[in-house]
């Protein structure tokens, strides 16, 4: 059985490690050492994460002589940002009703005490 992409994404996304590589990659392009050095993880340990973040197509890997530069990739993050704008604005009206009902309950308690 085939997973979705959007799954794939969101298992990528679970790991607090994860998420703290693809913040530091979306202030510029870093080698996996310059990944590894805020974490107390082994090389290895590393490279496994980062595995998963480009499976999950969040990051990929290039080349520039020796170096092998690690680089956001935004579109799989651009479609968890399209389904939960649907969310946002269940949200947003959820809020909306909640506001209106209060209002109207504080009206009428104001009436009931005057």
């Amino acid at each position: 059985m085939a997973t979705d992409q959007l799954s794939v994404t969101f298992a990528a996304l679970a790991d607090p490690t994860r998420r703290a590589m693809l913040a530091r990659l979306a202030q510029g392009e870093a080698t996996v050492s310059d990944l590894a050095q805020p974490f107390d993880l082994s090389l290895p340990a590393i490279s496994k994460h980062l595995k998963v973040l480009q499976h999950a197509g969040l990051v990929s890997q290039g080349r520039r002589a020796q170096w092998r530069p690690c680089r956001i990739e935004p579109a799989p993050l651009k479609e968890v940002a399209v389904w939960m704008e649907g969310y946002r604005q269940f949200w947003d009206e959820s809020w909306d009703r909640l506001d209106a009902y209060l209002e109207a309950l504080q009206t009428e308690e104001g009436e009931q005490g005057a």
